[in-house]
């Protein structure tokens, strides 16, 4: 790997690497592959990681001969399909749903309705299942579904609570595949992409039971004041057919593994930052709030850990979590692009520290890079170029600024997701390099 006085910037892609090779379904799946059931194995499943997982399941299912024959389908985000022989993959869009999410929700409540004791159904699941997963409830359609989203989206509403709204207004989440599937035993694989890895949060929960309620869901709505549809309104009011709880005996026996996790994967970079011989701070994997605050916040904490450091030390931060990002301005750029631009505005140039922040998924936001990486001479060659930054952290165009200074991170699609990965490298600004 790169030492990281000799090059920053290679030095942090290696920990951006290190955290995405940890999550790899081909990696991470096999270990946790059920027995072969009695009768039909059926393998569903929803996130931008499904795909990849269907493919880590065939060819292990394949590599033991006993196990027997399996089909299924599970929907990924468009550009994140892998190769499957058995299992149909679905390309759909994410973070607004579409119709081919739609229908492949549907056509994934009827594969599982009829079965028996004697089957499994083998369900991947994965960060973006909630918006891949669109079956909207009774009443609504799928443009009313979108607007909702948008409508969080840029509420900047947390992942926890839009998936409150979204799980009651679904005919999937919160547990409802789960009970479609009875008497039939569900085992989920999961790779979480949400602070504290909750299984009802990571994709809404279509396979555990749902502890939010109708009443937390209007709450949210309340919060961030959202023009609901006249039937989402209606349904939310009425709240007639609550999500399964726990206890129901519709999900008893079910097995829920989780696989891959943002604290593993933090954990792999600090591991890889540790051999080369730079200190680590994990500030942890639940790390919420405004990207622009939440930047500034790590930009204040690099200098003061920086005055700490004696001439030779080094020093890097980690954190996970997701942030969210208020749009307000009409440029291009991800919440992770966000953030950094926040952090790099805030240090001004100061010598010795070095960022990186990116979507382990591979896009941030809705842009083709996964994240960005800025230097103390990152601002300079902005305003070289024409570029106020703090004018395009204000217009949400972080996008713009780093594509013009050569800051992005393209690494395509990854095919998992374990969501944000932020690093911080602290030098002492006497060191080689540090400018």
């Amino acid at each position: 790997m790169s030492r990281p006085l000799d090059d920053p910037r290679a030095f942090l892609e290696d920990l951006f690497r290190a955290a995405i090779a940890s999550a790899d379904p081909l990696n991470c799946v096999p270990p946790f592959l059920p027995p072969a059931p009695a009768g039909r194995t059926l393998v569903i499943g929803a996130g931008k990681a499904s795909a990849r997982m269907a493919q880590a399941v065939e060819q292990a299912w394949a590599a033991d001969g006993r196990r027997g024959a399996l089909s299924g389908l599970v929907v990924t985000r468009y550009g994140h399909g892998a190769p499957c022989k058995n299992i149909e993959i679905v390309e759909a869009a994410h973070p607004v749903p579409d119709a081919a999410g739609e229908a492949a929700a549907r056509r994934i409540l009827k594969l599982v309705r009829g079965l028996t004791r004697d089957d499994l159904v083998l369900c991947l699941i994965s960060g973006g299942g909630s918006a891949l997963l669109a079956a909207p409830a009774d009443g609504l359609t799928l443009a009313d579904k979108q607007d909702i989203n948008r409508q969080l989206l840029r509420a900047g509403a947390s992942i926890s609570e839009m998936n409150a709204v979204r799980k009651h207004l679904s005919a999937i989440k919160g547990g409802r595949l789960a009970a479609a599937a009875a008497p039939a035993r569900v085992v989920t694989l999961a790779i979480s992409d949400v602070p504290g890895d909750d299984p009802s949060v990571i994709a809404s929960g279509p396979t555990v039971a749902d502890p939010s309620t109708y009443g937390e869901a209007r709450t949210i709505v309340a919060r961030y004041g959202l023009d609901l549809p006249p039937a989402a309104s209606r349904i939310l009011r009425e709240a007639g057919d609550e999500t399964p709880k726990p206890g129901d005996p519709r999900l008893a026996g079910h097995a829920y593994h989780m696989i891959a996790s943002p604290a593993a994967a933090l954990a792999a970079a600090a591991a890889l930052a540790e051999k080369a011989g730079v200190g680590v701070e994990n500030l942890g994997d639940a790390i919420e709030g405004h990207a622009r605050t939440v930047g500034q916040d790590h930009a204040a904490l690099a200098l003061r850990r920086q005055a700490a450091l004696a001439a030779g030390q080094s020093l890097v931060l980690l954190s996970g979590g997701e942030t969210t990002v208020v749009v307000r301005g009409t440029g291009k750029g991800g919440r992770n692009a966000e953030y950094a631009l926040a952090q790099a505005v805030a240090l001004n140039g100061a010598a010795g520290i070095a960022g990186l922040a990116g979507d382990t998924d591979g896009i941030d936001g809705i842009t083709d890079a996964a994240g960005v990486v800025f230097d103390p001479a990152t601002l300079e060659r902005a305003r070289r170029g024409g570029l106020d930054p703090a004018a395009r952290l204000d217009d949400n165009d972080a996008y713009s600024l780093f594509s013009a200074t050569g800051g992005l991170i393209v690494t395509g699609p990854t095919l998992t997701n374990v969501n944000d990965f932020r690093a911080t490298l602290i030098c002492h600004p006497s060191d080689p390099q540090a400018s």
